[in-house]
């Protein structure tokens, strides 16, 4: 790679796009965020990716850009950068490659949002290994397979998909149609999902009061907000999360030999709410009798939210 090259790197996940210009050493010259529309459809999204590319290549940052780089929530084809499904977003059959190239000119990768996440982390994060798994606990529960320093994503690139292996066939319903996966028990829709149900159940308490105070529903975000304030349900909520994100880190260890786990996404900003109840999950499902196989930390990542955005640029500047 050539010295002082960018790219764009996009974010799409169930809630938010995430737009900046990237360099090679990950730092971000400009940034752009767009709410996911309710109609998350191809057309819809295309529209709005080509106008966040705009805004970005017309800002002081973007007369460098020579590429895009794309990770997308859902089943993403590679590298034909073809978005099969997405269980919380409309979109379906999406060839959001071609559709990409063909309204910027610029060559453009997509891949899958996890996998772009775990590459920055890999690459750049303060913890960077060659052989980890970060998990990005957002809207879903994404993860991102670094092996011997490359991405694993099976033979067609839709591999890896940890937030739907089942880890409770009794569970709740998930977004892609099963029960009991990862994603419905340990992400921000999990969270939210429990917060009614305990708000409903106790409304005067603080997290229906958060709710009430800023006029709407209960939120993933009004159950962070009363637990860092040390509200016990609240807290109470995050050791059940945390407890089956913890079920999920030793299922996959037990696949795969990592040296670390990260975890990411928007709901790692509650620090060891989410992750002590994880870490202790994790050693009490952990393979093997003590000594016979390392049980590897459990770490929060660097990039946290912004990892996505970075590792999409770095991924087309690796592959353009």
């Amino acid at each position: 790679m050539t010295n002082g090259r960018r790219a764009i790197g996009l974010d799409i996940g169930g809630t938010k796009v995430a737009g900046a210009i990237v360099g090679e050493d990950g730092t971000v010259h400009g940034e752009l965020r767009r709410n996911t529309p309710d109609n998350s459809d191809a057309v819809t999204m295309n529209d709005l990716l080509r106008g966040m590319v705009e805004e970005l290549r017309a800002s002081e940052a973007g007369a460098g850009v020579s590429a895009i780089g794309v990770g997308a929530a859902g089943t993403v084809e590679w590298p034909v950068g073809r978005i099969r499904w997405a269980p919380n977003n409309n979109y379906e059959n999406w060839d959001l490659r071609a559709d990409l190239e063909a309204a910027t000119g610029l060559p453009a990768v997509v891949d899958n949002d996890g996998n772009v996440a775990g590459l920055a982390e890999a690459r750049l994060g303060q913890v960077r290994n060659d052989d980890m798994i970060l998990l990005t606990v957002g809207t879903g529960v994404g993860a991102g397979i670094v092996l011997g320093g490359k991405i694993y994503r099976g033979p067609h690139g839709l591999g890896a998909e940890v937030g739907h292996m089942n880890v409770n066939p009794d569970g709740p319903l998930c977004g892609c149609g099963n029960h009991g996966c990862l994603e419905s028990m340990a992400s921000g829709t999990a969270l939210t999902r429990m917060g009614r149900s305990a708000a409903a159940h106790d409304p005067e308490g603080m997290i229906a009061g958060l709710a009430a105070e800023s006029g709407g529903e209960v939120t993933g975000r009004h159950v962070t907000m009363a637990a860092m304030a040390g509200d016990r349900t609240a807290q109470s909520l995050f050791g059940r999360l945390g407890r089956a994100l913890g079920v999920g880190i030793a299922s996959v260890n037990a696949i795969f030999e990592f040296e670390v786990v990260l975890i990411g996404g928007g709901l790692v900003d509650a620090g060891e709410l989410l992750l002590e109840p994880a870490r202790r999950a994790a050693r009490e499902f952990h393979y093997g009798p003590p000594g016979v196989r390392p049980l590897p930390p459990v770490l929060p990542a660097t990039y946290k939210g912004d990892a996505g955005k970075i590792g999409a640029g770095l991924l087309a500047l690796e592959e353009t």
